[in-house]
């Protein structure tokens, strides 16, 4: 089975498929064809890397079908994550983070039970901007903004990185993947990106979790999970000659404070966060907004949104819904 997005696009699949002579293959399309593809039978793992909420409801309806979920979809558990986590433990059904930073704390989280755990500690390189200063990020180019010093990944991701909303998404997915508080979740700049994340216990203990920077080994290890198979992704350890951390500054990186601020409120504030980060960055790509303008248009469409807890995935779109068009009714009347 394939799925695309558009029924156009699944017409020509079909079309090329019969061309070549090629029988046995469903072409499906849309929301209705993510999730027949993430519940299908013969599936036994589902990876979820639809990014933004497009890829949600496909990866609901596979936990509400026993699939094991990997998922490299942060939003989706920013967004909805109780809802997701509730209906994983109903049906005790594993989520995988293929995150490089939840997936070096759910290997720290293995030799310690959860009332043991003080502090989860997500790592972050600290994007491009970490030492320009601060008077001119007014100026900063969409192209300047792409050139991650580390990471190769796609363009939104890439501007979350940059103003630090993307590490802000990552407390909120660590909050509801390990079910923790937000005050148990810290944010460390290590330039270096050696060290993935570390878990703090109660007795003083950390424990981090180091390796090359390659997404093919959290991938590997979710879809092998509980077993470790052998690979070639090795860290030369007579390499690494320090480890340099530092504390973010919030003046630098607002989004981050942000993050902070919703992840206490939940909700509707999560989802919000999201959205409008989302239609932010695609105003700053298009260049209609300058870099500082993501935050300032965040900012604006949290204040503005009510407390809530939607408790459906309906009642979720629905929330981000409103959330993004708030964003472009700013965007529309900024001068």
């Amino acid at each position: 089975m394939v799925s695309l997005a558009t029924a156009e696009h699944a017409a020509e699949l079909t079309m090329r498929l019969r061309t070549a002579g090629v029988n046995g293959i469903d072409v499906v399309h849309g929301t209705a064809g993510t999730v027949a593809c993430a519940t299908l039978p013969e599936a036994d793992f589902v990876v979820s890397a639809i990014v933004g909420v497009a890829g949600l409801e496909a990866t609901h309806a596979a936990i509400l079908a026993g699939k094991p979920v990997g998922l490299a979809n942060k939003e989706c558990m920013v967004a909805a994550g109780e809802i997701l986590t509730a209906a994983a433990r109903q049906r005790n059904v594993p989520i995988l983070p293929i995150d490089s930073e939840h997936n070096a704390v759910h290997q720290c989280l293995r030799v310690g039970a959860h009332d043991e755990v003080k502090s989860i500690w997500l790592t972050a390189s600290g994007g491009p901007f970490r030492t320009l200063p601060l008077d001119q990020f007014a100026a900063i180019t969409p192209e300047q903004a792409l050139k991650h010093p580390t990471w190769v990944m796609g363009r939104r991701i890439t501007i979350d990185s940059a103003t630090m909303l993307n590490k802000g998404l990552e407390v909120i997915e660590a909050c509801r993947l390990f079910d923790v508080t937000p005050e148990q979740v810290r944010v460390i700049i290590h330039p270096q990106s050696t060290v993935h994340s570390m878990v703090e216990y109660v007795d003083g203990s950390i424990l981090a979790q180091i390796s090359v920077t390659d997404m093919r080994l959290p991938i590997l290890y979710a879809l092998a999970w509980p077993e470790r198979p052998k690979s070639t992704l090795t860290f030369d350890l007579a390499a690494l000659r320090r480890l340099d951390f530092e504390e973010p500054d919030f003046e630098r990186f607002p989004c981050l404070r942000l993050s902070f601020e919703a992840a206490q409120k939940g909700g509707a504030h999560c989802i919000a966060l999201n959205a409008a980060d989302e239609v932010a960055v695609g105003a700053f790509l298009e260049r209609r907004i300058p870099f500082t303008g993501i935050a300032g248009t965040i900012e604006k469409v949290l204040a503005a949104t009510p407390e809530a807890h939607p408790g459906t995935i309906a009642e979720v779109l629905a929330a981000d819904q409103e959330a993004r068009e708030r964003a472009r009714a700013l965007l529309a009347t900024a001068p």
